[in-house]
């Protein structure tokens, strides 16, 4: 058996998790009308739903928040800050945000107007959202190979350079106000994105006259996957490779709370002035003052500290490590898996594990839940739930190329043992993959439904769920009545 690479840390703080007993897991995962955002954080045994902003933060970065100046504007800590993103991404200006997807929603403000087309590899859900909020239209060209789960194409989240220039003379380029690429490319299994890509994106977008901006959430991964597996790379530092991805660009948008290794932030960068000064202005109005945009100013200074410790090799080394080990044992077990795994998360095949649930029952959404039962695992859907899209020419729905089942894993937080345990209670859920049901859309808002929907199983007279609760379905819909009538956590 494979073993990580050891923790490049010591524990010196632990927070206390429970594991709840079978009933009490399906008593919630009910009373949350089976969506795994709406469960309370302490009915969760082991929580890989994301890797944003559930980081441990370091002895410096705690430190670093002692000396956290609260002006509300003009603070050290943004200085502070200003100068170490400067040093790692070379932007003439930037902005804070309180997390990425204020500074997509700022950017998409700033720029998209009903009927224009935002190309990228593969949008995530938020940045999804904020275009097609502004009437816009988000469109992928990540490259074929990204389609096969079990290539070992060494970047599957590299752009397909010729349908992106096809897309562009056909469109116009007066539809197109920027164009995008996300590295790593979450909603594709988290594959990274080689620098001879981005080379050839940069000069596509620069040939057009397009603004090229970089969704950089994970561009330390990105800048060691490069390191690895990138001929020419290997004597370079990721600090060196971040530096040479980010000249390439325009600008870029940024959620810290994954390589920032922080809890909470963002930013967004440019070369710009003009529409630094725009982007600055419909800050004001969302976020707050241009000097702390919605955060403390301890936040800044943990996220000054986390940009560089996200950097350090011996860090990055168990990071990936970790992750493989993870995918390591799940392959022991003949779980299908996207290969190869990324840095920040496993992602579980679901639609081949489930062939018996087609696309619009969600089978990633029905794993998600079948996991949580069986042992207080909490991941995320990947697929219909939450990208299925309608068509901007045919209204049809057009569902996404994998219906799959996210294991992220927070960095510094969990052990060995803990993905001992994932790797186990996912075998044992495999194990019963024919019973497990589809589910059905009870309620759904317009975007990024997938934090809000309500949903029940399709099969709910012979899902295990219904003996066990013995709820009839007049108790159900009573329940159901009163949970919309409820807020929802957050």
């Amino acid at each position: 058996m494979a073993h990580h690479p050891p923790e490049p840390f010591r524990i010196k703080m632990v927070e206390p998790i429970k594991l709840l007993n079978r009933h009490a897991r399906e008593a919630a995962i009910h009373r949350a009308n089976y969506n795994l955002f709406s469960l309370r954080a302490d009915e969760i045994f082991i929580d890989l739903f994301t890797d944003s902003g559930t980081n441990a933060m370091s002895q410096a970065q705690w430190a670093a928040m002692l000396e956290g100046d609260e002006a509300y504007a003009g603070a050290r800590s943004y200085f502070r800050l200003a100068e170490v993103i400067h040093d790692i991404f070379g932007f003439s200006y930037f902005l804070p945000t309180h997390q990425g997807r204020a500074a997509e929603n700022i950017l998409s403000a700033c720029l998209v107007k009903p009927g224009d087309y935002i190309p990228s590899n593969t949008h995530f859900d938020t940045g999804y959202a904020n275009i097609r909020d502004q009437g816009g239209h988000p469109v992928n060209f990540v490259i074929d190979e990204a389609h096969n789960p079990t290539s070992y194409h060494p970047f599957k989240g590299n752009m397909d350079i010729q349908k992106l220039r096809d897309f562009i003379q056909k469109t116009g380029v007066d539809q197109i106000p920027f164009g995008m690429i996300t590295i790593t490319n979450n909603a594709g299994g988290g594959q990274p994105v080689s620098m001879e890509n981005l080379r050839a994106v940069s000069q596509t977008y620069k040939e057009f006259g397009i603004p090229f901006f970089i969704d950089a959430c994970r561009f330390a991964e990105n800048a060691y996957f490069i390191k690895l597996r990138e001929p020419g790379y290997a004597g370079k530092s990721p600090l060196e490779i971040s530096r040479e991805m980010f000249a390439l660009a325009d600008g870029i948008t940024m959620s810290a709370k994954k390589d920032g290794i922080v809890n909470i932030g963002g930013f967004i960068a440019m070369n710009n002035e003009a529409l630094f000064e725009q982007a600055r202005n419909k800050l004001l109005i969302r976020e707050g003052f241009p000097t702390y945009g919605g955060l403390a100013g301890r936040d800044l200074d943990a996220m000054a500290v986390g940009l560089r410790e996200a950097l350090e090799e011996e860090y990055l080394a168990y990071r990936l490590g970790q992750t493989a080990y993870l995918a390591g044992r799940l392959r022991e077990l003949e779980i299908p898996i996207i290969e190869p795994p990324g840095a920040h998360a496993v992602y579980v095949d679901a639609g081949q594990l489930l062939p018996h649930i087609p696309p619009e029952q969600f089978p990633g959404q029905s794993l998600s839940v079948e996991l949580y039962l069986e042992g207080g695992i909490r991941a995320v859907e990947i697929g219909s739930l939450g990208f299925a899209h309608p068509n901007p020419q045919t209204s049809q729905t057009v569902h996404p190329k994998f219906e799959l089942l996210r294991l992220a894993l927070p960095r510094r937080v969990y052990t060995q043992s803990h993905l001992d345990y994932v790797a186990e209670i996912l075998g044992k859920t495999a194990a019963r993959s024919e019973q497990i049901p589809g589910y059905r859309l009870v309620h759904a808002s317009k975007l990024m439904r997938q934090f809000t929907a309500q949903l029940e199983p399709i099969a709910l007279n012979t899902h295990p769920l219904q003996s066990s609760l013995k709820l009839s379905t007049t108790k159900f819909n009573q329940n159901l009545e009163g949970y919309e009538k409820s807020t929802l956590p957050n």
